[in-house]
């Protein structure tokens, strides 16, 4: 809730630009300038992480739609709880365990539907165009079919590109058990995928 009784509900913009996972000090001084009451400073986490989550969202729901649903609830109970936050912990970790709460729900209501193809532009011909498409949807599938503790250590690692001690520090795990869980999601990729290969 803003300070006069509104609820906050920060407009996203989707193409905004690069997301810095690093700045933990620059995340604390924002959510300290929040909390003395500049509620408009929260639009700089906003801008940060949307793309970020927005990614983490689809890649976990296999659907835009709802993934954009999903990330600005989620932004919206960032903020609500901002009080709740632990200086001693990375902002990105806190901020990302309330993603994947609105992700869990979002599962538990969400269609039975085929997944929305991300719009990627493609160079070459337009055979070329269609294969690379193909596999992108490949792996969407194949990456679906992954239980949620499974495909979210794939997206953290490969989608992100945080490292083996980030994924444990966000998902308050030992590095073994994302080393692990990692290792055995891709062996189920890689099975899914080879098999739908030789079919």
């Amino acid at each position: 809730m803003l300070s006069d009784g509104r609820r906050c509900g920060p407009r996203i913009n989707f193409l905004a630009g690069p997301v810095y996972l690093a700045d933990d000090a620059d995340d604390q001084s924002i959510v300290r300038q929040c909390l003395a009451g500049d509620a408009a400073s929260f639009e700089a986490l906003v801008t940060r992480y949307q793309r970020v989550f927005f990614t983490l969202a689809v890649r976990m729901l296999g659907d835009r739609e709802d993934a954009s649903d999903v990330v600005q609830n989620a932004f919206i109970k960032i903020y609500e709880n901002l009080h709740t936050f632990d200086p001693a912990r990375r902002f990105f970790s806190w901020a990302y365990r309330i993603l994947v709460n609105e992700c869990l729900n979002a599962r538990r209501a969400q269609r039975p539907v085929e997944p929305i193809p991300g719009n990627l532009p493609s160079a070459g011909s337009p055979l070329e165009a269609l294969e690379s498409e193909e596999r992108r949807r490949r792996v969407r599938q194949a990456l679906l079919g992954l239980s949620f503790e499974h495909r979210e250590v794939v997206v953290l690692r490969h989608f992100t590109e945080l490292s083996y001690e980030e994924i444990g520090s966000t998902l308050n795990l030992p590095v073994a058990t994302v080393k692990s869980r990692l290792h055995a999601a891709r062996q189920r990729l890689t099975r899914t995928l080879l098999a739908e290969f030789v079919a």
